[in-house]
């Protein structure tokens, strides 16, 4: 998408969700636009879904617009531009309501207010809040991640054909150097997400890399450098961000500036160096066991568990609260053995999306759009897919996870018999986590498992869609032509788990992009 295209994309976008005056905060992950919005009501779903860049929308405490990969990172700054300019050309301007023709002001609050309570009824319980929270501090590392775990593999290829002996110390200094002080960064963002000052969570954490511990001794036993890895550091960063704000509320103001910080360094440092190290760094190799027995001992039924919820948890945008826990099996193993299974997920949806696209031959809108979003599907992109196709469409989505949980179980077998197949970082799946891949058995197997995993959760997928996805009269309303009935609203009422606001009606989804 060219320059000029992304900030044309973001201007469609802005009037859409009720002006630069009804965004309060911007950021973007790995696909998805997520606004903070002051008046939820003023937004225009349906013209918001029928842009051609949008692939879908995601309600959650942020009202998240899936863009796609690439792109979601292009339009965002744009995005923003428009609304600095937007808050500064009209400061006291009111937000025009898309429906003020037909709502009056009392009546517009009114809705607002009850879109408001029973989102927050429905979304605001603690546990989530907590995961989205972990999300954000670890969604803004990715893009290191996947970059650093490429270079990893090159250079890991490089060095088993014996080639570019001299090129391959630099590869792996610039591979392993963020992963060596992923702890400061991970400090760094957990202090500005808990409200505290970003740079002394991040020197708290550094106290965890710092080679020095190696002479410090706590419970009997010698610390070693990145003993307790990112739990520990997230741990240390919540609690000096705590004590923080406790020494701006009782340290006098004349002496803030150096009494608070000193204090917040060395009061979580030193909790962090004679308990939370030690602590952290057991909680971390307990998840590196349980996550090994598991797959060791329960293999087929885990993989089957864990690929089959996947998409729902892709759907809720809560998977990215998996992302420490990927990260510390990266730490103390080289790889993460989970994520190639739950990848399985997308390969149940790609196969999935084929059967639809097989069954309702005369649906050209639905049939479009599968053809556009398909390349992402491929390449681990699932949700153009989700929020275009099986979700709105209720039962094909069951059927999707039905593949995923075939993939999964497929991957986790060949963990059960000794073949582990792992990633050395995190992001991507589907074709695009081949360069990532790592195992225990050599890169050629690991390779053929995966790849069968994928063949496997892509032909399940067909099946149970083509097969089971649709009931009779399902098939009669959608193999229509858009001309022969309203395919949009056939979509809607034969959902089998009513999809709210979440999804894209199918038959006007847009291509993906």
């Amino acid at each position: 998408m060219a320059p000029d295209k992304n900030r044309a994309t973001a201007a469609a976008i802005l009037p859409l969700v009720g002006g630069a005056q009804n965004v309060t905060s911007v950021v973007h992950c790995m696909t998805r636009l997520r606004l903070g919005l002051a008046d939820r009501s003023l937004v225009q779903d349906e013209a918001l879904k029928a842009l051609p860049a949008v692939m879908g929308v995601v309600e959650d405490d942020t009202y998240q617009i899936v863009l796609g990969p690439g792109t979601v990172a292009r339009v965002t700054p744009e995005f923003e531009a428009m609304v600095a300019e937007g808050r500064s050309a009209e400061p006291t301007a009111p937000v025009p309501s898309p429906a003020e023709h037909t709502l009056t002001a009392e009546e517009l609050a009114a809705q607002g207010a009850a879109i408001k309570e029973a989102r927050k009824a429905k979304n605001a319980t603690p546990f989530k809040l907590f995961l989205r929270r972990i999300a954000n501090i670890f969604v803004p590392l990715i893009p290191a991640l996947i970059g650093c775990g490429i270079i990893a593999g090159i250079n890991g290829l490089l060095i088993n054909l014996e080639w570019l002996p001299s090129i391959t110390p630099a590869l792996a200094a610039i591979a392993s150097g963020f992963m060596a002080l992923i702890a400061v960064f991970v400090g760094f963002n957990t202090a500005k997400e808990f409200g505290g000052t970003p740079i002394l969570g991040g020197a708290v954490a550094s106290i965890i890399v710092y080679a020095g511990v190696a002479n410090i001794e706590a419970f009997g036993q010698k610390l070693s450098p990145g003993q307790g890895g990112v739990l520990g550091a997230l741990g240390a960063a919540v609690l000096a961000t705590y004590i923080e704000k406790w020494c701006r509320k009782w340290v006098p103001e004349a002496v803030d500036v150096l009494v608070t910080p000193t204090l917040t360094v060395l009061i979580s440092g030193l909790v962090t160096i004679f308990g939370l190290m030690f602590l952290a760094g057991e909680v971390s190799t307990g998840i590196g066991t349980a996550a090994n027995w598991l797959l060791d001992n329960t293999g087929a039924f885990a993989g089957l568990v864990l690929g089959g919820l996947f998409l729902p948890l892709v759907m809720l945008g809560l998977h990215q609260a998996l992302i420490p826990i990927h990260t510390t099996l990266i730490e103390q193993q080289g790889f993460t053995v989970l994520l190639p299974i739950l990848a399985m997920a997308g390969a149940g949806q790609v196969g999935c999306a084929i059967a639809v696209f097989k069954r309702l031959k005369n649906n050209t809108s639905i049939r479009t759009t599968i053809k556009s979003a398909l390349p992402a599907g491929f390449l681990g992109v699932g949700e153009p897919l989700i929020y275009g196709v099986s979700l709105p469409l209720g039962r094909p989505f069951i059927t999707a996870c039905v593949g995923g949980a075939a993939g999964g179980a497929f991957i986790g077998f060949f963990s059960m018999i000794g073949d582990k197949v792992g990633s050395t970082a995190i992001g991507p799946s589907g074709w695009a986590l081949f360069p990532l891949l790592d195992g225990n058995k050599g890169l050629g197997l690991t390779i053929a498992i995966y790849g069968g995993g994928l063949l496997v959760g892509y032909l399940v997928g067909f099946f149970a869609t083509y097969f089971f996805g649709f009931s009779k009269e399902m098939l009669v309303e959608l193999n229509v032509a858009p001309e022969e009935g309203d395919a949009g609203e056939s979509a809607s009422a034969r959902t089998d788990a009513e999809p709210a606001t979440t999804g894209t009606d199918p038959a006007k989804a847009p291509a993906a992009v």
